[in-house]
């Protein structure tokens, strides 16, 4: 469903040092990590779900 990406690391600029500009991208970005991130764990939480459901698991 999303493509992988590789994790923001930093890139030597502390955030003083960005723009405006980069600043905003940058938050863009990690919000679509986020983002990602979370419909992963919903999809994840949903697997789970259904085994305890279908083998009587706890959880």
């Amino acid at each position: 469903m999303f493509e992988e990406e590789p994790i923001l690391t930093d890139r030597g600029q502390t955030l003083d040092q960005m723009s405006l500009e980069d600043l905003h991208e940058r938050i863009n970005q990690l919000r679509q990590q986020i983002d990602a991130c979370e419909a992963e764990i919903a999809r994840k939480q949903a697997q789970k779900s259904a085994a305890d459901a279908l083998f009587g698991g706890k959880g």
